[in-house]
């Protein structure tokens, strides 16, 4: 007798997690603790050196809607997120950090925003920042309501208003992913990806605080610089030329490019980057200052090492 193939589920819930002992158990009840209960639970486990893979294989253990994979080594956090999204198999996809929490009826009210409306691709709730306790800090008002018709309005509100990017939390239609090129690994390469993703269909957020993000682990609060960052989206590149700045503003480039617009609606959209360089222009020059000083350190201790050799017997 041939055994039943698995019912695939109509969500995937992708956690990405590196060295995430300390609250991923709380994520993990959150996620399970969901009212709409037809998802799986892909965890990608980047290589973590603490007690994570316990923890995981615990929980998978205990729920079969869970699916645990490891890393053989540590390919940063991009390519782990997209890694999460490459092994799920459900009609509607949601990214989760391995130290946020999410209301019960969070997945819920996303799918039923997606099933009522198929213009839209992303569906997600407004933020409250929380602190290491679970302590509400603030409300966060991420602005990326993109509930426009045409492609380049959604992309001037997104470079108008996008900072922290909590909406790639939100729940997404897989198909419009796979249309993406997903993460970059150069830093704040999520503002770049949501820029693509506004390009394929709407935005609409949810009015009610259903996704909570502790604010003290924000990567913008441990690694204050783009260079700072690298350590999480190429680690081996850190302390290397990386021109992250360059590289998103190429990515934006480089998003309307590969987006399925008229040539006309593509010019329009082009014509937005003023926004992105009103924004962040600094950040070009900011690039070019640090390629410069390090070619002068390489410099500087190229002629110290060979003044040394000549100086030795």
């Amino acid at each position: 007798m041939i055994a039943p193939t698995p019912k695939t589920p109509r969500v995937s819930i992708g956690v990405a997690v590196y060295d995430g002992e300390r609250f991923l158990p709380q994520t993990l009840d959150s996620l399970l603790a969901q009212t709409y209960t037809d998802f799986e639970l892909v965890i990608c486990d980047n290589c973590s050196t603490d007690r994570t893979e316990q923890i995981c294989r615990s929980y998978a253990e205990r729920d079969a809607r869970i699916r645990y994979y490891r890393n053989t080594s540590n390919i940063g956090a991009p390519r782990n997120f997209n890694r999460a999204f490459e092994l799920s198999r459900g009609e509607y996809f949601k990214w989760a950090g391995a130290d946020d929490l999410c209301a019960p009826e969070m997945v819920e009210r996303c799918v039923a925003v997606l099933d009522q409306r198929p213009e839209v691709v992303l569906t997600y709730p407004k933020t409250r920042l929380i602190d290491e306790n679970g302590a509400a800090v603030n409300d966060y008002d991420d602005r990326l309501d993109l509930q426009f018709e045409t492609p380049h309005k959604r992309l001037s509100h997104l470079l108008w208003n996008i900072r922290m990017c909590n909406a790639v939390f939100g729940l997404t239609r897989s198909n419009a992913l796979r249309r993406t090129r997903l993460f970059g690994t150069y830093s704040n390469a999520d503002l770049a990806f949501l820029a693509e993703l506004a390009l394929h269909g709407l935005f609409v957020e949810l009015p009610a605080p259903l996704f909570c993000r502790r604010f003290f682990e924000l990567s913008s609060i441990k690694y204050r610089s783009p260079y700072e960052r690298m350590v999480m989206f190429q680690p081996g590149l850190v302390g290397q030329l990386s021109f992250p700045n360059w590289r998103l503003f190429i990515g934006f480039l480089s998003a309307i490019h590969h987006a399925p617009l008229s040539w006309a609606e593509g010019l329009r959209c082009y014509a937005r980057m003023h926004i992105w360089l009103r924004r962040w222009r600094n950040g070009l020059s900011e690039d070019v200052v640090v390629a410069f000083q390090h070619f002068m350190r390489s410099l500087f201790h190229s002629v110290r090492n060979y003044g040394q050799k000549g100086n030795s017997p």
